[in-house]
């Protein structure tokens, strides 16, 4: 292999493995902030708790009102109190679908979550049904991030995020009829609003964030660099080769048929002996 192939195929080994390291986050990240999230979700219901005096529900979402803008960054904070399995199911999923999206997807996750949380808020506040209700609760943003990462997955095609994206739809897919108006109290628009934001966030970002690693010929094509003719090299090979060949043969042939003039001289051509000139 010579000096310029070497060095060629060198930085393609570098860019492969530095892009193969800072692909996704790290395990403490993807631990530690999940973890902070739900910690601020159980205060604020704990609070709820300690202050009955204060509805926390109104700073909810109602649809449609202005005074109720403040429930777009508000709203999945707030939990029932009458029942705590509201918060109890979001619990779970929030840590999970949010673990996952920082640790695959650092480089945008905390953006993606932004705007999860905010579009979300305001598809309610736009599409939702005015019963003076007010919606509250994670759910809409879990399905934002359930999916951002289902739909991510399937649309980068790398092996890592697709298999995230069979956990999701294998793990959270029964949250499907959630966006069905299906069960009373149940914000069915939050549902559907969260999970049209996740949807298009994975379209928006699809080339930002990790994507399927390149192979060094695709990587020097992007440098200028032209990549090694591998399979010209060894035609030349075969095809130097085979000339040296059958120019060994030929000489051998050569050799032989000296020989053979050698050993059948005629007979005419043969002085015979004692017939010598005569001076």
């Amino acid at each position: 292999m010579s000096v310029c192939h070497e060095i060629r195929l060198g930085i393609s080994f570098d860019l492969c493995c530095s892009m193969k390291n800072s692909q996704f986050g790290s395990t403490t990240e993807a631990i530690v902030y999940p973890l902070l999230m739900l910690i601020i979700m159980w205060l604020v219901y704990w609070a709820d708790h300690l202050f009955p005096l204060i509805p926390f529900y109104k700073y909810g979402v109602m649809p449609g009102v202005l005074d109720s803008w403040k429930g777009v960054f508000l709203m999945p904070l707030l939990h029932s109190l009458e029942e705590i399995n509201h918060i109890l199911n979001n619990s779970m999923p929030t840590a999970v679908l949010l673990g996952a999206i920082i640790y695959y997807y650092r480089q945008i996750a905390f953006r993606v979550f932004f705007l999860s949380w905010l579009f979300t808020g305001i598809g309610v506040w736009l599409v939702a049904t005015n019963n003076n209700s007010y919606h509250i609760g994670m759910s809409g943003v879990i399905y934002a991030m359930a999916g951002f990462l289902f739909t991510s997955g399937v649309i980068r095609k790398y092996k890592p995020l697709q298999a995230i994206s069979l956990f999701v739809a294998f793990m959270y897919g029964g949250m499907i009829w959630g966006i069905f108006p299906m069960e009373e109290h149940v914000s069915w628009e939050g549902h559907l609003s969260g999970l049209v934001v996740g949807v298009a966030l994975a379209f928006l970002y699809r080339k930002r964030g990790p994507q399927s690693p390149k192979y060094s010929y695709e990587i020097e094509k992007e440098m200028g660099i032209e990549p090694p003719d591998f399979e010209g090299e060894l035609n030349e090979r075969i095809r130097l080769a085979k000339l040296k060949q059958e120019e060994m043969l030929r000489q051998q042939l050569e050799s032989q048929e000296q020989r053979i003039i050698y050993h059948f001289v005629p007979k005419d051509k043969v002085k015979p002996e004692g017939d010598n000139d005569q001076l």
